[in-house]
């Protein structure tokens, strides 16, 4: 897969399965602009591990201004948008942020979880899709997850959200076919070496075993380069026919 001379744009792109994606891009040819909340040491650590002159900006992806901001800087310094990555997200694990129910969950947490898992990626798709309607052609990946697929107790807001997730993929699928621009979703399962898995595996020490033994029937979490692999794919010329489509790397969860 050759990305030599393009263009893309990588949301949550300086850490796990975003930074492993950018990596891989970045080692085809490809100029990676990673939008990022980290904090700028570890934004320009992760930007010379992409290499290939990839750049980083600050941007949160619920807010508007922010990404319209983003996006016109991308256009108007490089030209265009090739290949987009909507991957940036958040949600429960244990950790860093609790699993609730729908009756345990504050609105103050949801509307964090929705505006940056769903409301993020309407507004990525927006902004980027703008620009690449000019050109008649280009393809995005949005990162959705099992958990958007397959509702799962304690993930009160973060399943609906990656549920609503696959329905704008949808809809950005149908309405941007007649421009030649190819809109898909990756559907993760637990995967290693992300800042998710460590946190979820570390908050309750029995959760691999479950795992393991009764839901992902593979027996084994993905690693970041198996979901990179799929995003990449989606992006080249080798599914240039395959668009709306969600694409399962989670070791047969959904079918379990």
């Amino acid at each position: 897969m050759n990305f030599n001379d393009k263009i893309v744009v990588i949301t949550g792109g300086t850490s796990g399965i975003g930074k492993t994606t950018a990596i891989e891009f970045a080692k085809r040819g490809a100029t990676v602009i990673a939008l990022t909340v980290d904090c700028q040491e570890i934004a320009k650590k992760a930007i010379e591990e992409i290499g290939n002159g990839a750049e980083y900006l600050n941007c949160d992806v619920s807010k508007s201004d922010q990404v319209k901001d983003a996006i016109d800087y991308i256009v108007g310094k490089y030209g265009r948008i090739d290949c987009a990555f909507n991957n940036a997200g958040i949600g429960p694990d244990g950790v860093r942020m609790p699993y609730e129910s729908l009756t345990e969950i504050s609105e103050k947490t949801w509307d964090l979880v929705v505006d940056v898992d769903m409301k993020g990626v309407f507004l990525c798709l927006k902004y980027e899709l703008l620009q690449i309607q000019e050109r008649g052609y280009g393809a995005i990946v949005n990162t959705a997850s099992i958990g958007g697929y397959k509702m799962a107790p304690g993930f009160a807001a973060y399943g609906p959200a990656k549920a609503g997730v696959l329905a704008l993929t949808e809809m950005a699928a149908i309405e941007n076919a007649k421009f030649g621009i190819r809109v898909n979703a990756i559907c993760s399962g637990p995967t290693s070496g992300t800042e998710l898995t460590k946190n979820t595996l570390s908050s309750d020490p029995k959760q691999e075993e479950i795992l393991m033994e009764h839901v992902i029937p593979m027996k084994k979490f993905a690693t970041p380069n198996e979901v990179s692999n799929a995003v990449l794919w989606l992006c080249s010329d080798y599914s240039t026919h395959t668009t709306g489509q969600k694409i399962f790397i989670d070791g047969g969860m959904h079918i379990a």
